[in-house]
């Protein structure tokens, strides 16, 4: 009786140990819906020294964002790179041949953040892997984080290079035609799931 007494009373304090890590572990940093209407990723680039910007239609972020501890934050971005939109049905669809995005074979662009720092109130540093046409490369940017009601609203610039990703082969390398410095522009809304 003893034995069974207290293995029960050991089974009952390991599921309260476990339900208490549970619920501040869920406390410690919320999950967060992407409001895709309030969002928007776009690049900025020159052609022809002439300034572009072409919005991606389809993207998801996938964010753990807590304002009390922005480091302990994560961000998980994959963009449909077949969204990509010039404007013109023509240019859409040559940005997606092998020379530039290679649509077909490499879909998908992700972003997966390894490090959020706070720099200032509502500003962050965020390092982490960007990759884009196969290729991925270590990443550094501002970022910052603002509420607008029930949603927080993250916003920031990437600057690239197109030819680190292999973006614009053959011909289209010549810098002069269009320009190497590429500006990644997001602004993603999220509210608590």
């Amino acid at each position: 009786m003893f034995r069974s007494s207290r293995s029960c009373r050991l089974v009952k304090l390991s599921l309260f140990t476990v339900l208490g890590l549970a619920s501040a572990l869920a406390s410690s940093a919320a999950n967060l819906k992407t409001d895709l209407s309030k969002s928007a990723v776009s690049a900025v680039f020159k052609q022809f020294n002439v300034p572009v910007e072409a919005k991606f239609n389809k993207f998801s972020a996938q964010i753990n964002f807590e304002s009390s501890k922005p480091e302990a934050s994560k961000a998980n971005v994959e963009i449909d790179i077949v969204s990509f939109d010039l404007g013109d049905p023509d240019y859409n669809s040559e940005v997606q041949k092998k020379e530039w995005f290679n649509g077909a074979q490499f879909p998908k662009a992700t972003f997966v953040s390894n490090k959020i720092k706070p720099v200032a109130a509502g500003k962050l540093d965020v390092t982490g892997k960007l990759t884009i046409k196969g290729r991925t490369i270590d990443i550094i940017f501002p970022m910052t984080v603002k509420k607008e009601g029930a949603l927080q609203v993250f916003e920031g610039s990437l600057p690239i290079k197109r030819l680190a990703f292999n973006i614009g082969e053959g011909d289209w390398r010549d810098t002069s035609l269009v320009a190497d410095d590429v500006v990644i522009k997001f602004r993603v809304a999220a509210a608590a799931q």
